[in-house]
């Protein structure tokens, strides 16, 4: 089934009080593809992803996922969709210990695969089975980071949106959160949508990217495309790959 559209943003406008963050937006996600959403800090990213989810709402424009209008949906029945999102800053909950979390995670309908589920996740990342009965707010960023990403997966989704996911770590962290990215999009075709400020981490990783400026998308390509374009790498790459 790769190549079905997964999701589909147009035209999409979001406004904090009269500002607009937002100008009309086109963005497609493709079954299996890792797709990457690069630019500056307050370019309008996270803007988009919590768009997504229904908070801050589109004021124009459509959101569809797997065929459906997901638009005017209220959040919590947009999540049910088998959406999973690991937000920017890493909201675990930092009083649970790591197992905690991740059955915070868990959906009450796949409850039956959910020791597979645990086991899939500390597969992923080992060090949080080392951590398991260690409070969320104990862990390193890297381990949050990662208790984070295992949090959505937990929730079996088709699609996994991850905002920011690199933000704040060491180089080796994140060479490990972005290979576990891999890994899973890899092994179980898993469909991800990055943001990133890590612009050369991110396009490496992507089959296909977008540059937001503004509010507005302003180029879009394969990854490799946008790791070898001039003004890509003049704006988001020169000055050392982060």
């Amino acid at each position: 089934m790769a190549g079905t559209t997964l999701l589909d943003i147009k035209g999409v406008e979001t406004y904090y009080g009269n500002i607009r963050a937002l100008n009309g937006v086109d963005v497609t996600v493709k079954e299996g593809e890792i797709v990457a959403l690069i630019g500056a800090n307050g370019a309008g990213k996270s803007t988009l992803m919590m768009t997504i989810f229904g908070a801050p709402r589109a004021r124009t424009g459509t959101i569809t996922f797997a065929g459906t209008d997901i638009t005017q949906l209220p959040t919590h029945e947009i999540a049910r969709m088998r959406i999973a999102q690991s937000p920017e800053g890493r909201r675990i909950f930092p009083r649970m210990t790591v197992m905690e979390n991740l059955q915070m995670g868990a959906s009450l309908d796949n409850l039956k695969h959910y020791d597979e589920d645990v086991e899939k996740v500390f597969t992923l990342f080992p060090r949080l089975k080392e951590r398991i009965a260690q409070r969320g707010g104990t862990l390193s960023g890297g381990e949050q980071q990662m208790l984070s990403i295992g949090r959505a997966l937990m929730a079996r989704p088709k699609l996994l949106l991850l905002d920011e996911p690199s933000l704040g770590l060491a180089p080796l962290i994140v060479k490990q959160i972005f290979d576990a990215i891999r890994e899973l999009n890899r092994t179980q075709g898993l469909t991800v949508f990055l943001v990133e400020q890590n612009a050369f981490g991110a396009l490496k990783l992507a089959t296909r990217g977008y540059v937001m400026v503004n509010g507005n998308v302003t180029m879009s390509g394969t990854g490799k495309e946008l790791l070898a374009n001039p003004e890509v790498r003049a704006a988001y790459l020169e000055g050392g790959h982060h």
